[in-house]
């Protein structure tokens, strides 16, 4: 409702943690739902436009009625109508007046006429509590004994209070569990996809009852022949309420048992009926809605139901996962703080929140059912993964939760439509693979043309569902549109051509593109076209020593779909085309079983259709990545070193230490990963990529470098939607020429084409670098009070805190190609000018290194000053800085930024580097000397400070 447009405000009553803590339109308010009263009044004072009933209680007390009289919209059925929920005995003798099919049963509401009843009836019974029980009411017994149990736990103990004074009595009827949801306005129903819920609190269906451990939707079970036959009932249902004046208006929930026989002619089975979204049911259905909630619940009160559109998301699944408290569905505690909530951070994962509340600005169980945890996805186990994947990050003592939800679902056998016009020999193989549990299918449906084909008597010897359908009159198109329209009402998911003698049309090739296979006995794509005998005629007469069979998808073009799988045997000597068609016809039901395996696979990771595509054409070009590497290896010749050849092509770059002049036994690797930022956004918006690749070698040659150790060498990684050849070449020139300025070895790389990852135009970097150090040498070392601080410039902004830079150019209104308006040379663009490299210092500080001239460094990145010279010092010491003493002066760029985004001093020094790339830690008996060697290089350098106890300050670096 918080994402309608039609909707400001919501308030919620009395509301739970999770809505106390969302913001936005949503707050909670302190009114029991039981308290009508206090709850139509608070309408009244907020002029509240339309009230959504959730649980069943108010609505059987018949807050609906109150709120309609006092002329304020209410979505929920009113009291009348709310007994289809109220009283199971009522419902029953509905269904029963109506002709809806439902069980067996009786109502009681005297214990010794239950028990009579019990022991007349030859079969295994229900117990239901009449009235409302949280759920928890129907008792599933295996025995007469335990029967007779349930009775008296139900009417003498009184387990449920006054809900048990009726007990319901009804047959036992296996099958599978169903929900079907609807909207009604009283006169037109519009469904929801069907879902399952999991009621026992234990794995594997075990353990007592609850008010639902987890769902998921859309539930395999319904086909769609069979969800319109249960929303017919739910039409009839609403039409019957109607007639006995009591019309319904809101979400009416049917729960349906579908007959274990697919072909028990009685149909779905209504188990009980609900006033209201059910729960867990609703946390999978909403998220797959793609309608406004609010509009559809507006129409449904005005009764326009018929005129406002109920869309769901396509190709889209969703499984939710009760979190639950220690000893639900019995006694359970209460306040225990939950964590972890902030710490889901995924789009398709929603949390819900049931029994939980806020005290002191903290989420604590308040509730046996405490949270739902839903995950959405593009098949069902995509979903079930995304759901429970999210779960580890929540916690609160003694949480438990099922791990098999929609394990049904995932689970549920591969429905198969064969079309066949000849005996159906291949099916037979398919028939025995799925008797002995070999293959998770089941052949929903066999079609033929032919009213005395063979395989429509398998089928009946086998107790399948078939039907014979004659083309006699009917064009190709129309033909088959009805074989196309069987087939869906089925829930077919792969449509198998076994001896089938007609061609397809078109329509329905494109109809079942991707799920329509077919066999052939030969090994495509040789012999294609041919029949029959004439096939392996034409094997043997071409001295072919191997043949076999072909199971390919059916295109438009005869035996020329993509191939999907091959069995083979070998052509003997004397092979007759005979004895070739008895070997080959034997391999054809294996290729069909294994195929319909391969396929079940496919369609549990969520492909729907299967291609035969190139990797060009699904967006990797190999030749663009052939031609990268002859166009960047004579820049990474130019970054040879000692110890390697920087030749490009091997598996890995090999680099030979002892040729560096280093002793393995002496000597440790320091290793560096880094990437550019959002630095790149400016390079990919003004097509200027020459300089980038030196920002990143410098990100990472500076980080190690700061260990003391010298960089050696390095690779990079360059990721990209799809790979231009040229800008890919610029960037990787760039690496090369960092690589130079820092004495490393480009000695590979790797180039990832990921279709679909990236948008046009856009790429990512990340580079890696090496260095050694001998082990006397590594930086810092016996850093002490009374040391002095000197800062090397930067040479601009760098590769840190372009998210904000971008921030600021947008508020500013300039485009990357005006003038850079901080400096004073009109050739250079803004954009030129941001994209200016970062400095890489290892010419520079390597030379004052290795003669033991620095104690320390802080390569000065994303968190400045501030957070980065810390990382270097010991505890005890903090840095005190004065920069305006030691002749520094802010940059323009930094100025022209900061007069944009106003950061106080602390959070400029925290974001920028503000003209200072590294900071050095010396000896002050060494100062004159480091000076001579920076001035020696024209260095530009300050003296910024020093070192000093600590004492008890908590900040590291003092800005004076």
């Amino acid at each position: 409702l918080s994402e309608s447009l039609s909707v400001s405000k919501i308030f919620v009553a009395p509301g739970n943690g999770g809505t106390a803590s969302a913001g936005g339109k949503i707050i909670n308010v302190d009114i029991k739902s039981e308290d009508i009263k206090s709850l139509v009044e608070f309408a009244k004072s907020q002029h509240v436009s339309l009230v959504v009933v959730g649980p069943e209680q108010p609505l059987v007390d018949g807050i609906t009625d109150k709120i309609l009289s006092n002329n304020i919209a209410c979505f929920g059925p009113t009291a009348a109508a709310a007994i289809i929920e109220a009283s199971k005995a009522w419902s029953k003798d509905f269904m029963t007046k109506y002709e809806v099919n439902t069980a067996r049963y009786k109502n009681f509401n005297n214990y010794d006429d239950a028990i009579a009843h019990l022991q007349s009836v030859d079969y295994r019974v229900v117990v239901k509590a009449s009235g409302l029980a949280a759920g928890k009411g129907v008792i599933l017994p295996l025995t007469k004994a335990e029967a007779e149990d349930a009775i008296s736990y139900i009417m003498k103990d009184k387990a449920f209070g006054t809900a048990g004074a009726e007990v319901v009595i009804e047959e036992f009827i296996e099958g599978e569990e169903v929900s079907l949801l609807a909207f009604t306005d009283g006169i037109i129903v519009k469904d929801m996809p069907p879902a399952q819920d999991h009621k026992r609190v234990f794995d594997n269906d075990e353990g007592p009852n609850t008010g639902g451990m987890g769902a998921y939707a859309p539930a395999p079970v319904l086909t769609p022949r069979l969800r319109k036959e249960c929303l017919a009932i739910l039409n009839k249902v609403i039409s019957g309420m109607a007639a006995e004046g009591r019309v319904y208006k809101g979400v009416i929930y049917g729960g349906f048992m579908i007959p274990k026989d697919s072909n028990d002619k009685r149909g779905p089975s209504v188990l009980e009926f609900n006033a209201r979204f059910g729960d867990p049911e609703t946390q999978v259905l909403l998220p797959l809605l793609q309608s406004d909630l609010f509009d559809i619940f507006v129409s449904c009160v005005r009764g326009t139901l018929s005129d406002c559109p109920v869309l769901w998301k396509q190709g889209k699944a969703a499984c939710t996962v009760v979190c639950a408290a220690p000893g639900y569905p019995n006694s359970y505690p209460k306040d225990s703080p939950i964590n972890g909530l902030d710490d889901v951070h995924n789009d398709n994962v929603n949390v819900y929140h049931a029994g939980t509340k806020l005290t002191d600005s903290t989420i604590v169980t308040n509730g046996g059912r405490v949270l739902s945890v839903t995950g959405i996805g593009e098949s069902l186990q995509s979903a079930v993964n995304t759901a429970y994947s999210a779960i580890p990050s929540i916690s609160f003592d003694g949480m438990h939760y099922r791990r098999d939800i929609a394990k049904r679902g995932i689970t549920a056998p591969i429905r198969l439509g064969v079309l066949g016009s000849t005996r159906g020999t291949d099916m037979q193989a398919i028939i025995n693979a799925i008797q002995s549990n070999d293959l998770n299918a089941k052949i929903s449906i066999v079609i033929s043309n032919k009213a005395d084909a063979g395989i429509l008597e398998r089928a009946n010897n086998h107790n399948i569902n078939n039907i014979a359908i004659s083309s006699k009159g009917l064009t190709r198109e129309d033909f088959d549109d009805i074989i196309s329209s069987v087939l869906t009402d089925e829930g077919v998911d792969l449509v198998l051509l076994i001896g089938y003698m007609r061609i397809l049309s078109d329509r329905f090739v494109n109809t079942w593109s991707g799920r329509c296979l077919n066999v052939h006995p030969s090994l495509l794509p040789e012999f294609a076209g041919g029949m029959d005998l004439q096939v392996h005629e034409a094997v043997i007469k071409a001295n072919k020593s191997i043949s076999g069979c072909t199971i390919h998808f059916v295109t438009g073009e005869l035996d020329g779909g993509p191939i999907y799988l091959q069995e083979t045997c070998f052509v003997e000597l004397d092979e007759t085309p005979e004895s070739l068609k008895a070997k080959v016809q034997k391999l054809e039901g294996v290729a069909y079983v294994n195929a319909i395996k391969m396929f079940q696979s496919d369609l549990n990771k969520g492909k729907k259709t299967i291609e035969t595509i190139t990797y060009k054409a699904a967006g990797v070009d190999i030749d663009a990545g052939d031609a990268l590497v002859k166009v960047i290896g004579p820049y990474c010749k130019e970054t040879r070193r000692s110890g390697c050849d920087a030749e490009l092509g091997g598996f890995g770059g090999l680099f030979d230490l002892s040729q560096s002049g280093y002793d393995a036994s002496d000597t440790v690797l320091v290793s560096g990963t880094d990437g550019v930022g959002t630095k790149l956004k400016i390079a990919q918006s003004i097509g200027k990529h020459d300089t980038i690749g030196i920002d990143l070698v410098a990100m990472c040659v500076n980080d190690i470098l700061v260990c003391g150790a010298e960089p050696l060498f390095f690779l990079d990684y360059y990721a990209t939607g799809s790979l231009n050849v040229s800008e890919a070449a610029q960037v990787v020139k760039g690496i090369a020429e960092g690589c130079k300025l820092g004495g490393c070895a480009l000695i590979g790389g790797e180039t990832a084409e990921m279709a679909g990852m990236y948008a046009k135009g856009e790429y990512d970097l990340a580079g890696f670098s090496v260095g050694a150090v001998r082990r006397s040498d590594i930086l810092p070392r016996n850093i002490s009070g009374g040391d002095l601080l000197i800062a090397l410039s930067s040479s601009g902004v760098h590769s840190n805190g372009y998210s904000l830079v971008r921030k600021c150019v947008e508020k500013s209104g300039l485009q990357w190609a005006d003038q850079a308006p901080y400096i004073t040379d009109q050739t250079i663009s803004l954009g030129e000018s941001l994209l200016t490299p970062t400095r890489i210092y290892v010419s520079t500080l390597l030379p004052l290194i290795k003669l033991g001239l620095i104690k320390g460094m802080a390569h000065i990145t994303g968190g400045g000053l501030l957070d980065n010279l810390p990382r270097v010092l010991p505890n005890d010491l903090a840095a005190f800085i004065n920069l305006e003493s030691s002749g520094w002066s802010l940059p323009p760029v930094f100025e022209w930024l900061n007069n944009i985004a106003n950061l106080n001093k602390t959070e400029l020094f925290r974001t920028f580097n503000c003209g200072i790339g590294m900071v050095l830690v010396i000896d002050p008996n060494n100062l004159q000397t480091v000076q001579t060697k920076l001035n020696e290089l024209s260095e530009k350098y300050y003296v910024i400070g020093d070192l000093r106890e600590r004492e008890n300050r908590t900040e590291q670096v003092v800005l004076l």
